[in-house]
């Protein structure tokens, strides 16, 4: 009987998984997908856990438009977890990964800016309604669970206007590295 994908994913032996000491090398050497491990090796909860280190490996992936590691930064700075807490780092970060189209900086993105029309000012709140509505319908795009009611919750305290103009900057949305292979 075949051994279910999930179960060959998750039920690795030690020697498939890539050996530390490599991935430490290629992370030292710039690789930013070996800085994102490194980060979730020091994120994850165990003996090795140590929120500071993960928050460095990272700063330097991010650096590189490694958009998991943009919002794990950004969610590490909105909880002050190994870094001072600082949501303005914390929206900056956030902000490029979305813009880079991870979804779930995206829902994320969403969320803030709806919560900001219903607390902020009366004049500000249709165009924060607006952004929500279209990273919410960017996340949902792309299956992130919860964006869709997220995004229909947002469109009820919206004009018709207000919709259509949200629409119109969907089919506008291009991701940042949509935009640098065009001009490369």
């Amino acid at each position: 009987m075949a051994i279910p994908f999930f179960r060959r994913l998750f039920n690795r032996s030690v020697s498939e998984e890539p050996a530390v000491e490599t991935t430490e090398i290629k992370a030292g050497q710039g690789d930013a997908e070996a800085q994102f491990s490194l980060g979730v090796k020091f994120a994850q909860e165990g003996a090795t856990q140590d929120y500071p280190q993960a928050a460095q490996w990272y700063l330097k992936a991010a650096d590189q438009s490694h958009t998991l590691a943009q919002f794990n930064l950004a969610i590490m700075y909105a909880s002050g977890q190994g870094v001072v807490r600082d949501d303005v780092k914390s929206m900056s970060w956030m902000q490029k990964a979305a813009d880079l189209g991870d979804p779930g900086a995206q829902y994320y993105l969403g969320i803030k800016l709806h919560r900001a029309s219903l607390v902020g000012l009366p004049e500000t709140a249709p165009e924060s309604r607006i952004e929500a509505y279209k990273w919410l319908r960017l996340s949902s795009a792309q299956g992130y669970r919860d964006s869709e009611a997220a995004w229909a919750f947002v469109a009820l305290n919206m004009t018709r206007e207000d919709v259509a103009d949200g629409r119109r900057r969907i089919a506008a949305f291009v991701p940042v590295q949509a935009q640098q292979a065009r001009v490369a």
